[in-house]
Formats: structure tokens, C-alpha cells, sequence
């Protein structure tokens, strides 16, 4: 297996409207610690994750994806990597530098082929964590993240060729072809995927718990917060995870997710799975879904944030 330049997710970015609800909604309800605050901007934690923090809320006039943040194993990465979009004529946004958010680091960030704004960096600090006990039903890391794009096919190229990540498994329907692609950097089943869709949004952000019996308490805890659940609990069959989603203040989906698949590298071969099957969507068939906000995660308006560079 050559040598991956993109080793992890570390956070997502998300600029929102309803700020104060947003950042009660995290901390209180979903689990999230608080790290530091500048008027506006949040950085939340999850306590058994190394990294500073997963999610970056920002106070903004409309809702959007400032960015998504992946990790490298080193500054030379940082440096190779850099080098390899410059000479692909990937539009950078910054050259590799030092970072000024919280753990700061080596990185640099650039505009993806759907006009998402991506960094990657290395020698960030590492944050003071834990493992967490039984029956703590808190996010112990974030999992992946999955976003909806118009442009798949050149997308998952982007991500494949110029990043390095490789497909896991793909998700098709009868008569519409390949409609959900899972992607890799490690040999977590996947960090990232794409969703086929009419525009390039975010579809879903998710995080990672203790374990089955934690996940359920965390379903649980919402669901007697009267959270809308989008769809679960269940098991899908593409990466074996279990699954609880969840719609934010803001309209963002949010996940609990735990037991993601480990994937022997040297040996997998990529999946076709038939998305009309109901095993595929859930082995389970313990899952119940909100057909009218299942609906709005596919039909999303196009992100506003393409191709703009986010303030901080």
C-alpha cells in the first residue's frame, strides 16, 4: 500500500444562523465540550478524542459549510501534498503555514472540485482526553462526514486521485444506478462519502460513541429531548455501523454512529449493494424513518459556501 498524505477527519466547520441555539443544542444535548469561545465562533470537543476539537460553529446570516479539516501525519506531507494540488492546478487558498485556530499546527487549505473549502495540517497539539466509561453516552470522536454533490463522478476522482482516499463500498438503486459512495483513508470502512443529489450540500456529520449499549443511551437522551429523529436506530450494512440520525437546529443532520466496520486493506474489494433491499439500509429493520426530512438531506439548496473563502 503506497504512503497516504491524509491520515484522519479532524472537524468540520458549519456557520449557522441560530448560533446560541446551535452551541446549546452541542454542548447540552449532543455532548460536545466547549473549548473556547471569540464572540461568535465556537470550538467544541469531544472528550475521548486527541483532537482540539470536531466541530467549529460560527456565527454567520445563513447556514453553510465553512470546512471540512483533514489530518496528515507530518509537515512534509503537509508540504508533498501541497505540491501535488499545485501542480494538478488545484486552486489553493493558503500555502502551508502555520495554523492560528486552537492546537495550531502545520497546514494549508485549498477549494475541493465542488467548491468546498478543505484543509489539511499536521503537528497539531494534541488536546488531553480520556476513555470513556461504560454507560457515558457522549461522542467519544467524529466518525465521518458525508456530503451530497451534483458532480460525483468527478468528485470521488478529486478525492481518489488527489487525495488519496480509496472506495470501500458503493450503494446502488434499480433503474438509477450508483447513487452513494464510501471513501477512505485508513482502514476505518470510511471518513468521508458522497450521496448523489441536485446540488453539493452537507448531507450528514458523524460522530462515533463508547459502544452499542452507550449509543442507544444517547438515541434515548434525545429522543426524550424531543430532537427530530431523522432516521434509526438501526444497522447498515455498508460499514456495519449502527445509526441514529438526528436534525439540528439549524436543519444540519447529525449522527450517532458506533461499531464502523475495520477493513482488512490488503484484501477488500469494494461492494455493490442494492439500495432497494431493506437489509441493506438496516439489517435490523428496527429503523423508522421521517420520510419529510429524509426528503429535505437529499434536496437541499447548493451550498453558499462554494468556492468563498470562509473569514476565520
Amino acid at each position: 500500500m503506497s504512503h497516504r498524505l491524509v491520515t484522519h477527519v479532524r472537524h468540520v466547520g458549519l456557520a449557522v444562523p441560530d448560533y446560541d441555539k446551535q452551541l446549546d443544542f452541542y454542548t447540552n444535548l449532543w455532548g460536545l465540550e466547549e473549548v473556547s469561545n471569540d464572540t461568535g465562533l465556537s470550538f467544541l470537543a469531544a472528550v475521548g478524542s486527541p483532537e482540539q476539537y470536531i466541530v467549529r460553529l460560527r456565527k454567520a446570516s445563513e447556514r453553510r459549510i465553512d470546512l471540512l479539516s483533514l489530518g496528515a501525519a507530518t509537515p512534509e506531507d503537509v508540504d508533498t501534498l501541497a505540491a501535488k494540488l499545485i501542480a494538478d492546478g488545484v486552486k489553493l487558498i493558503s500555502e502551508p503555514g502555520q495554523v492560528v485556530t486552537p492546537g495550531g499546527g502545520y497546514g494549508f487549505r485549498f477549494f475541493d472540485v465542488d467548491g468546498r473549502t478543505v484543509e489539511v495540517s499536521a503537528d497539531v497539539t494534541a488536546r488531553r482526553h480520556r476513555k470513556l466509561e461504560e454507560k457515558e453516552s457522549i461522542p467519544v470522536r467524529l466518525s465521518h462526514v458525508v456530503f451530497n454533490t451534483d458532480n460525483p463522478e468527478q468528485t470521488l476522482a478529486f478525492y481518489r486521485d488527489k487525495l488519496g482516499f480509496a472506495l470501500s463500498d458503493t450503494i446502488a438503486l434499480p433503474k438509477v444506478g450508483e447513487i452513494v459512495w464510501f471513501m477512505r483513508c485508513s482502514s476505518r470502512h470510511h471518513s468521508i462519502a458522497f450521496a448523489r443529489s441536485k446540488t453539493s450540500s452537507l448531507n450528514h456529520v458523524s460522530f462515533e460513541m463508547r459502544g452499542l449499549d452507550e449509543f442507544m443511551r444517547g438515541t434515548g437522551r434525545l429522543l426524550r429531548a424531543g430532537a427530530n429523529l431523522m432516521w434509526g436506530p438501526g444497522r447498515h450494512c455498508a460499514g456495519e455501523n449502527t445509526f441514529s440520525y438526528f436534525v439540528d437546529p439549524s436543519g444540519n443532520t447529525m449522527e450517532y454512529t458506533t461499531e464502523l466496520e475495520e477493513l482488512d486493506e490488503d484484501t477488500w474489494h469494494p461492494h455493490i449493494y442494492d439500495m432497494s433491499k431493506p437489509e441493506v439500509q438496516d439489517e435490523w429493520g428496527t429503523a423508522t424513518m421521517n420520510e419529510d426530512l429524509s426528503k429535505e438531506t437529499f434536496n437541499l439548496p447548493a451550498d453558499p459556501g462554494a468556492f468563498v473563502v470562509p473569514p476565520v
